[in-house]
């Protein structure tokens, strides 16, 4: 490959974890404000900031349109909303922090009892001060969130309610962006736009992409990279209903969410269960610790993965994430706010993607050149000169694994399994003996 793995130029001026971690960071700050939903004007918006670092295009599905068993909503508008008491103080108020708001919510303009009002009010007493995520994205609903600390402190009496908000016909809108490689299939990488301001879900998810599509602008890659942000389940299946043509052509895929936190890494199996990406995700480590993936089998459950991967498609499309969702007590709560990813946690998890693609793009076939016992590698440079150590690096580990598998029917992928070393030590290694005439390649492989 022309080097995923090397390409330093912009927006990125250095490789290293903490400047790329910062850049995607800074993103994430940017998106994070928005109010988004899986229709209306936060989409549009996170469009537009995405625009500042690719060409991506916004697509636009109308209000009505089925998608298979699915029908595309009408926009939803949010004007303001918010709650006062009988002071007139505003005790819960969207402008503070959108998450106040059922997303979602019909319009209402009316004074009522407390008594009324709490059937509207959801909270999270075993976590009193976070303010919850809630949705009511098919059914005509209205309500707020708040901390249950505050909600306890109310009194009897009449509040006035307001949410301005609509719902009209409009569009759903997803951003679509194509890194054009060497052939027709594609690997589709996907992130949800529709959530809020949720920092880890999945601002995360969006700023990491957008900032490896602007990354890989400079790369000759093999496959082309297709890169689409939708709303979560009727986004993907808007783009799958819209795609079908296209979808013979895809050859891998992920969805990723969640992936600015310390937790992890996790990754759930496609469908099929040994795609491809299935095999990198296995072979794949994360951090300079080199901490292996959390592998888990495919469930019906979760995020867009389960639209690909539903029977009518069952597309290689795995889901990459650090803390797997709603295992970590910030989720779909205020807590999952900017103080909770970190840009090197950020970088860590984006060279983790750039390794999948490392090896989408590097599986090569080695052949040894020189099969009858092991080469002398130290007349290569490739092994001390002292020996007796009690145990080999990793380093000499690959090469013993790359030179004993290089019979010309396993690729390095194959290599990587089979010795239960991360793909990117067992590429160098094949590298360093190619260079130094032990190997040869048989050519790219393309599964």
């Amino acid at each position: 490959m022309d080097g995923v793995g090397k390409m330093l130029g912009p927006p990125f001026a250095s490789p290293r974890d903490e400047d790329l971690g910062q850049a995607i960071y800074v993103l994430a700050c940017r998106l994070f404000p928005l109010c988004r939903s899986i229709t209306g004007q936060g989409v549009r918006d996170t469009i537009g900031i995405l625009r500042d670092y690719i060409g991506i295009e916004c697509k636009e599905v109308p209000s009505g349109t089925r998608v298979f068993d699915w029908t595309i909503p009408d926009e939803w508008i949010v004007r303001d909303a918010y709650v006062k008491d009988a002071s007139g103080r505003k005790i819960i108020d969207f402008k503070a922090s959108n998450l106040h708001l059922m997303n979602y919510s019909i319009p209402v303009r009316r004074v009522m009892p407390l008594t009324e009002l709490k059937e509207h009010l959801y909270t999270l007493p075993a976590q009193p001060d976070l303010i919850p995520y809630k949705t009511a994205y098919y059914t005509d609903a209205w309500g707020f969130c708040m901390a249950h600390r505050e909600f306890l402190k109310l009194a009897d009496g009449n509040y006035e309610v307001v949410v301005d908000t609509e719902k009209r016909p409009g569009h759903l809108v997803y951003g679509e962006y194509l890194h054009d490689g060497a052939s027709r299939r594609e690997v589709l990488l996907y992130a949800h736009i529709c959530h809020p301001s949720l920092a880890n879900d999945n601002c995360s998810g969006l700023a990491l992409l957008t900032c490896l599509a602007a990354y890989m602008k400079a790369v000759k890659t093999y496959y082309s990279y297709r890169f689409v942000f939708a709303p979560g389940t009727i986004g993907s299946l808007a783009w799958l209903s819209n795609n079908e043509h296209r979808l013979p052509d895809i050859a891998h895929g992920l969805v990723l969410s969640c992936v600015g936190d310390d937790g992890g890494p996790n990754y759930k199996r496609s469908r099929r269960g040994d795609a491809p990406i299935d095999r990198i995700a296995a072979c794949t480590r994360c951090g300079d610790e080199g901490t292996p993936l959390n592998i888990a089998d495919f469930s019906p459950y979760g995020y867009d993965e389960r639209q690909f991967c539903s029977p009518g498609f069952n597309l290689p499309v795995g889901l990459l994430q650090r803390s797997a969702f709603g295992t970590f007590p910030e989720y779909h709560t205020s807590a999952d706010n900017l103080d909770f990813i970190r840009p090197e946690h950020l970088g860590a998890s984006f060279r983790m993607v750039r390794d999948m693609i490392d090896a989408l793009e590097g599986n090569w076939t080695p052949l040894n050149l020189s099969p009858k016992g092991e080469p002398q590698l130290s007349r290569y440079g490739l092994f001390s000169v002292i020996g007796g150590h009690k145990a080999n690096s990793e380093r000499t580990m690959a090469y013993l694994w790359v030179l004993n598998l290089a019979d010309g029917r396993h690729s390095l992928l194959d290599i990587a399994e089979r010795s239960g070393m991360p793909f990117s030590e067992i590429a160098m290694a094949a590298a360093a003996l190619q260079e130094a005439g032990l190997v040869s390649n048989l050519g790219f492989t393309e599964r």
